[in-house]
């Protein structure tokens, strides 16, 4: 008997009444691909759902990000850390990250993706409390500084179940929409917490509430543990208005027994390398750069520090994620994936060109630039690939069933809607290793002999993109 067939019964043909809709609540009947179900409650509900899970997701992102920029810091907060030091701190969280978003994909619909987004999002205060307290004592050991960034690490865990549960709630026709907004938004959390870390540890006048400050060599006074304490009071809101507002979809409850088929599926590899190649280059680049413009530039000119230049380039990429989706609407993804390739392997030849060498000459402004084109194609690719998936998906569970009956191509839907979240959240988790990939490469090689590597990866996904999704006559056009 195929898959298809052993999906459960089609869904009943008319919605349930709007009260069962109301926040806070399980939903059991839920059809988005009925115009007249999409139009009267369906896009209401959805779009509650959409708009507080983004923020949500944002602060997860800035407790994974938040030791791309902290260790920035700690040299000048009293600790004595070698660059190769600071950029294994930067990549462990990547580590931890990654096999948290492999469970993750598959937990939320066991648990219920409401309580598992709140459950999820509380435990994040632990590491944030554990990370403010130590940076407070200079004398904290490097042992112990790795299992804080180990521990933080888990919040990337947040965006598998986060896009699995928002791709149930909208129509294959809005999905790249709806993951645009929810993955692009959230992955501001990146420029957030580079952009105000470096802020928010100059505010001395939080010292009667979250403590003193450290002296650095030069005497320079911070308060590092801002850095971490600022977020607690974002996370416990966040995570109350997601248990009073958020629903919990009874259709995307799904045992591990029925997700896991997409370990069979080509395809779900093969779209997980394209989002390895996307996602894990912006997320990789987002958590490397500070300390490498810190460790590479910094010292030629003091002015050129990643305080004032890094969040820009996760900025760019954040924004440009949800056109990405968008155009791939209109464009097709597979068109616009391809175009992100050939972006980001021209981008990097640029900054390759503009290292300096030797620790002397080199060109900042080719090298920054370069770098956010880099980011504005990645984000673009992110977008795209997230496009590609219920595409792909959809598509080969309804050629399958075409031709018998309406009853088994609402099973057809159902299964590719199930196949399509766990490819989702599955591609994302083994894509956030970039995070830990891309800065221990760079800790590892030569920075130009990193860049070469990630563009020999970029050819490669160009190739694949290319042969099955993008071609005339190609296996899955999408």
């Amino acid at each position: 008997m195929s898959t298809t067939e052993q999906s459960p019964r089609p869904l009943p043909p008319h919605p349930a009444p709007p009260d069962s809709y109301r926040p806070g609540t399980a939903i059991t009947t839920w059809n988005p691909e009925d115009a007249a179900f999409w139009e009267r409650s369906g896009k209401r509900v959805a779009a509650r759902n959409l708009w507080l899970s983004t923020p949500t997701l944002l602060l997860a992102f800035v407790v994974w990000q938040v030791w791309s920029v902290t260790v920035t810091e700690l040299n000048d907060a009293g600790f004595h850390l070698s660059t190769s030091q600071t950029m294994w701190l930067t990549a462990i969280p990547g580590l931890t990250g990654g096999t948290a978003r492999a469970a993750y994909t598959f937990m939320g619909p066991i648990v219920g993706n409401r309580r598992f987004t709140v459950l999820s999002t509380v435990v994040l205060v632990l590491p944030l409390t554990w990370l403010g307290f130590a940076v407070r004592d200079s004398s904290t050991p490097y042992w112990e500084l790795c299992l804080i960034a180990a521990v933080s690490g888990i919040a990337g865990g947040n965006f598998a179940s986060s896009m699995a549960n928002i791709g149930f709630f909208y129509p294959k026709a809005k999905k790249g929409y709806a993951n645009g907004i929810n993955a692009g938004l959230s992955n501001l959390g990146v420029c957030v917490v580079q952009l105000l870390v470096p802020i928010v540890t100059t505010w001395g006048f939080l010292a009667p509430v979250l403590g003193g400050g450290q002296t650095g060599p030069d005497g320079t006074t911070i308060w590092l543990q801002n850095a971490a304490f600022i977020w607690i009071p974002l996370l416990l809101a966040m995570s109350a208005l997601c248990w009073f507002g958020m629903n919990d979809l009874k259709v995307s409850a799904t045992p591990f027994a029925r997700q896991k088929i997409i370990f069979r599926r080509k395809h779900n590899w093969l779209m997980t390398l394209l989002y390895v190649g996307t996602f894990g280059s912006f997320i990789g680049f987002a958590a490397a750069l500070p300390n490498l413009i810190n460790s590479t530039w910094t010292p030629l000119d003091p002015g050129h520090t990643a305080a004032a230049y890094a969040w820009t380039g996760p900025f760019i990429g954040a924004a440009t994620r949800p056109f990405g989706g968008w155009i791939s609407d209109r464009l097709g993804g597979a068109r616009v994936t391809l175009l992100s390739f050939l972006g980001m392997g021209t981008s990097l030849v640029l900054v390759i060109t503009a290292m300096p060498e030797d620790g002397a000459g080199g060109n900042w402004w080719q090298f920054y630039l370069g770098f956010l084109a880099a980011f504005l194609f990645a984000g673009l690719g992110c977008g795209s690939t997230f496009r590609q998936i219920p595409v792909i998906f959809t598509n080969k569970h309804l050629a399958v069933a075409a031709g018998r009956g309406e009853a088994a191509l609402e099973r057809a839907r159902r299964q590719a809607a199930v196949e399509s979240s766990a490819v989702t959240g599955f591609s994302s988790a083994v894509a956030a290793y970039g995070f830990f990939l891309v800065p221990a490469m760079f800790a590892l090689f030569s920075v130009t002999g990193a860049l070469w590597g990630f563009i020999g990866l970029y050819a490669v996904c160009l190739v694949v993109c290319h042969h099955f999704y993008a071609r005339k006559g190609a296996e899955a056009p999408s």
